[in-house]
């Protein structure tokens, strides 16, 4: 078992016992161990991640207007024999994870409403497969495809003649090297629960 970035805040949550992996943890790792066992996959698949996914070009061509770069899509992948992840944007300064946000409701309108802790270990990680010392969250607001958005307000949904910089909020954090090392052996037990439980899938006993 390799541990995704993208799966590090579920792995990192707090436990109220130290040293442990959480109850948050252990059942978020138990059901990886079952899909991986069985063959199947729980992966959400829902109109905010469709909008993610088929407008992601859209929000990094905006991440570039405004901030004058020349960006490109990320696709190399890194690994270690613990962690792997593959960033949204790299270059040797700065690591960019972009979301496009559903709506203007739930856009962050400034740093300050971005909610670090929901992406802080992805963004560890990243850092640390790619060893670069900043990594940013840049959440874009763009025009939702016409089909995806249904029966809400259509104006929730169109950018219309907004300033490109005001739908754009990046909030950046620094490489942290005692919370990447917490982090790395979080991810050594997380593998080691992982082998135990799959390990009580053959021990089942029927008398």
């Amino acid at each position: 078992m390799l541990i995704r970035c993208s799966s590090l805040p579920k792995i990192m949550t707090a436990s109220r016992t130290k040293g442990a992996l959480s109850e948050t943890a252990k059942s978020y790792i138990k059901s990886i161990a079952k899909q991986d066992y069985f063959g199947y996959d729980v992966e959400l698949n829902n109109k905010y991640v469709t909008k993610g996914i088929q407008c992601e070009e859209h929000s990094i061509a905006l991440l570039n207007d405004v901030l004058f770069t020349n960006y490109a899509k990320n696709t190399e992948r890194k690994s270690t024999d613990i962690l792997t992840g593959e960033c949204d944007l790299y270059t040797p300064e700065l690591i960019i994870e972009i979301k496009t946000s559903w709506s203007f409701e739930t856009f962050p309108a400034t740093p300050d409403d971005i909610n670090i802790k929901d992406y802080e270990y992805q963004l560890r990680g990243y850092m640390y497969l790619y060893n670069v010392d900043k990594a940013a969250l840049a959440y874009c607001m763009v025009d939702t495809p016409s089909e995806l958005i249904g029966y809400e307000n259509e104006q929730l949904h169109r950018v219309g003649n907004t300033t490109s910089e005001s739908l754009v909020t990046i909030l950046t954090i620094d490489r942290d090297l005692e919370l990447e090392q917490k982090m790395l052996e979080t991810c050594k037990q997380a593998i080691e629960f992982y082998n135990e439980y799959r390990n009580q899938f053959h021990a089942k006993k029927y008398n």
